[in-house]
């Protein structure tokens, strides 16, 4: 059998009885029994008319049985489509509709909104809550808890992750089983991960980093988790002592802070803290290691490169920077205008090339080729420089790109739906440095002539109508938007004029 990533995820783990995972009911789930699941789950996918390739939608709340959706795509050569599960139906029906699944598998509280959906894309629609129950789990209850695995190679597709722009549509980054594997391999070696860690896995396995950085490295290093829905402060403060290493955005750290039970004891059996998705503040790292004695380790990846880069495991973690590049990875630092690699310390455009590098975005081959160079480096659009000692340093972004909690935001959609409220003239949406998501989001108005604006109202027409982590977390009315010569508006401006506006803010 020729899987590369079942192979070395799943394959030798199928009998084991080794403790794959705690829940947050205190239940227990064995590699064998979470594999029994993934199998049961993978017939089940072949009797919905699911062929290698085909896509599967999934937006369903965090739990084992979603993981083993994963696990049995990987299984039968599917390709998985995770989506936010903060995604409204209008949201959902871009994804459908772009990506062509043949299933959609959702939360049972979601089904009746994205039924009409469904049928109108011709994707049979099931559901799966978050304790692994719904129409999924009953169709799968019916199978063997055996499959065959399907022969895929390193270049087939495994995952479709949408990824946002500052600007048009969402894109699909096709992601193939040698990405995904190759990013594990190195992930395992950089951080040191073995068979005895136990990772504080609180994260959404909607996003790379929860489900390819996270449940990836376990599998390949068949460690165990902790396995939360979400992050909450007294979990990790009753888990922590269980553990070896946590996994987080800065949000968890932030808030581990507040709480005057995290001290160095808490800690003592910990090895590692990981922090990424945003830009982790140098007052937090001060902080955390003055609490705890530990220095939390950042990296920095993108959804089409998996992770990039990292601080060193054994060696100095320079707050402020994102380390050296993983074993594999090339970088380099170009002219934004020339594309020639800067000099050592000037800052330039990031570039990266390895075998961690999607393949290219679905159905988007202009945008695909616009994003690489001839020799195969992506296009990042972040900007970035090399200190003395070769440290990644994140100095902002080429494009307009928010990272609000560790999930993307593009302001362009939420200032089409601000230019659409009454007496609105126009506006800018942008973000701004926020202690606790890294970035938050803010909304900078100007009214038509005459009209006096209400924020409030105007908060509360746009809720439902995008996801919760997209809405601004304030809005402001200016008489004009700054501008430059050519009447580009000057969001750079903007950012620094409302840069110390979330400082006290929790």
């Amino acid at each position: 059998m020729t899987n590369p990533l079942y192979r070395s995820f799943f394959q030798r783990h199928r009998d084991s009885e080794a403790l794959l995972m705690i829940r947050e009911d205190g239940s227990q789930l064995s590699y064998r029994e979470f594999l029994e699941i993934a199998a049961r789950f993978a017939n089940t996918l072949v009797t919905c008319g699911m062929k290698p390739g085909d896509r599967v939608v999934l937006q369903v709340p965090k739990s084992a049985e979603a993981l083993a959706v994963y696990a049995a795509c990987v299984q039968t050569g599917s390709v998985m489509v995770p989506l936010n599960t903060g995604y409204t139906a209008d949201e959902v029906d871009y994804f459908v509709g772009d990506a062509k699944p043949r299933l959609v598998i959702c939360d049972p509280k979601n089904r009746e909104g994205l039924q009409s959906i469904c049928d109108n894309h011709s994707a049979q629609l099931e559901t799966l809550d978050g304790v692994g129950e719904g129409s999924f789990a009953s169709l799968a209850a019916q199978q063997l808890n055996d499959f065959q695995t399907v022969e895929r190679s390193i270049d087939d597709f495994a995952a479709f992750l949408y990824t946002s722009g500052t600007t048009g549509r969402s894109k699909g980054a096709m992601l193939t089983q040698g990405n995904l594997l190759s990013n594990a391999k190195a992930l395992v070696e950089t951080w040191c991960f073995t068979s005895g860690d136990v990772l504080f896995h609180a994260l959404p396995i909607f996003h790379t980093h929860g489900l390819f950085v996270a449940s990836n490295v376990t599998f390949l290093a068949g460690s165990s988790m902790i396995f939360m829905p979400s992050f909450k402060v007294h979990q990790a403060i009753e888990h922590l002592p269980g553990a070896t290493t946590m996994m987080g955005v800065p949000t968890f750290y932030t808030r581990l802070l507040d709480d005057a039970r995290l001290n160095r004891d808490l800690v003592q059996h910990m090895r590692l803290f990981i922090s990424g998705s945003a830009p982790l503040l140098a007052e937090t790292h001060v902080a955390f290691e003055e609490r705890t004695g530990h220095h939390i380790l950042e990296r920095y990846g993108m959804t089409e490169t998996n992770m990039i880069t990292s601080n060193p495991y054994d060696a100095e973690r320079r707050a402020g920077t994102v380390g050296h590049p993983l074993p594999r990875v090339e970088i380099r630092i170009t002219n934004q205008e020339t594309a020639v690699p800067t000099a050592a310390g000037e800052i330039g455009m990031i570039e990266v090339r390895g075998p961690n590098v999607f393949t290219g975005y679905w159905n988007m081959p202009q945008k695909t080729a616009e994003e690489f160079r001839e020799d195969g480096f992506f296009i990042t659009g972040d900007l970035g420089q090399l200190d003395e000692a070769g440290y990644v340093q994140i100095v902002g972004r080429a494009k307009d790109l928010i990272i609000s909690g560790g999930y993307n935001i593009y302001p362009k959609e939420i200032e089409l739906l601000l230019d659409e409220q009454e007496g609105v003239l126009e506006c800018a949406v942008i973000g701004v440095p926020h202690p606790d998501f890294g970035e938050g989001v803010v909304g900078v108005l100007v009214a038509k002539p005459g009209v006096t604006l209400d924020t409030e109202a105007i908060s509360a027409a746009i809720h439902s109508k995008i996801a919760r982590f997209k809405q601004p977390k304030q809005l402001f009315v200016l008489p004009e938007l700054p501008r430059n010569t050519m009447g580009k508006v000057q969001k750079n401006v903007l950012r620094h004029q409302y840069a110390d506006i979330f400082k006290s803010k929790d």
